[in-house]
């Protein structure tokens, strides 16, 4: 038998009808919920309190110092952050997060198979709170700009609530944060003018690393 490390450097495949299958998937994604989810890790961070962490590519720098700081904060909170780690200030949350003790759940805008793990993330592997999830196909690859908003969707779906550091008006992430308002969802950002555009859209300001997430899937008032 496997040694529970071992284990958790399997690639494997969580189907609908699996108890671990995100029952939020279903909830928030209806019909576009993906067939089959791929896992590389700790599957029991899935049963966790969910963050999402979303940030634009372009971010003002006194934005991108104080989400430091926000995520200084977070690093060793019970909650798990979840995203896709790809804008430069959400690889930087990223690397702030894995010099802490938190869970964190990575999903990339392709498939596993083949997914290169650099030795940070692989320390987080080893000590069981880190996970790999994607709702795309082995075959899928290479991203796309179609697959990296699908994965946005997954990202925000499976989370408790959604902090975003920085929306540029009018941008896409703006538009996605109209979207995911539009579910019920709890949205965070960062207490600040630059956001105004996001707290005009309903998202709750923020000063500290510390945001109630529901105990179950399902709007959040």
């Amino acid at each position: 038998m496997s040694s529970p490390i071992r284990q958790r450097h399997e690639l494997f495949h969580i189907l609908p009808d699996s108890p671990s299958y995100p029952k939020e998937a279903r909830l928030f994604l209806a019909d576009r919920a993906p067939g089959a989810i791929a896992a590389l890790g700790n599957l029991e961070v899935l049963q966790t309190k969910k963050l999402a962490l979303f940030c634009s590519v372009r971010c003002p720098g006194k934005l991108i110092l104080a989400t430091h700081d926000f995520c200084q904060e977070l690093r060793n909170e019970s909650v798990t952050v979840v995203g896709g780690f790809h804008s430069p200030v959400e690889r930087e949350c990223l690397s702030i997060l894995l010099r802490g003790a938190g869970r964190i759940i990575i999903c990339p805008a392709r498939g596993l198979e083949g997914i290169r793990m650099r030795a940070g993330l692989k320390g987080a592997m080893d000590q069981g709170r880190m996970l790999f999830l994607s709702p795309f196909k082995a075959h899928q690859r290479r991203a796309t700009a179609q697959m990296a908003v699908y994965r946005n969707r997954f990202v925000a779906a499976v989370a408790g609530a959604i902090f975003v550091a920085h929306a540029r008006p009018t941008g896409k992430t703006e538009q996605f944060c109209r979207e995911v308002r539009g579910w019920g969802k709890a949205v965070y950002t960062l207490d600040s003018d630059l956001n105004a555009n996001l707290i005009d859209l309903g998202a709750k300001p923020v000063e500290q690393g510390v945001i109630a997430l529901p105990d179950a899937a399902g709007p959040v008032s």
